[in-house]
């Protein structure tokens, strides 16, 4: 299974793969994959760049999601904006058996964060994903641009 690129933002923090390994060790990587990166991963994998799937699909790095992931994609569904070969409850409960994902939880630390970072728009879905980012100290992987020019507190992976 195919999970997701990287350009060059300036003023975010990214994620450089020198610093998976040093001296012959590899150090595990905590991918925190956007709602985007998930469905292009398994619908779209073309749309990743190389290198982000290479690290993705290495079994030495956790794979994080966030429940609001769940609920995107769900809603994506129902609003006819993404196809999904199954209903979108079966379709989201056999990827979370398929692919160990560690859980990014809600919890009252990441709902506060998710007020206070500073994002250029309201969207709760990303807050709560950037949040996340921070309160689990996760590498936020997403081809958001708005999430990837603001990544002062949390470090990002871009996917394209």
């Amino acid at each position: 299974m195919v999970l997701f690129g990287p350009k060059e933002p300036s003023t975010a923090t990214l994620f450089r793969l020198p610093l998976l390994k040093t001296t012959g060790r590899r150090y595990v990587a905590r991918f925190l994959l956007d709602t985007h990166v998930l469905l292009w991963s398994l619908l779209e994998p073309e749309r990743l760049s190389s290198e982000v799937a290479i690290q993705l699909e290495d079994p030495t790095h956790e794979l994080w999601l966030s429940p609001i992931s769940t609920w995107e994609v769900m809603l994506l569904a129902e609003k006819g904006r993404i196809v999904l070969d199954e209903a979108p409850a079966q379709w989201m409960e056999k990827v979370l058996r398929a692919i160990p994902f560690h859980q990014a939880s809600l919890n009252h630390e990441v709902a506060i964060r998710s007020r206070t970072i500073v994002l250029p728009h309201q969207d709760p879905a990303d807050r709560f994903i950037a949040a996340s980012a921070i309160v689990y100290d996760l590498i936020l992987v997403t081809a958001d641009e708005n999430l990837i020019e603001a990544a002062t507190s949390y470090t990002v992976f871009p996917a394209t």
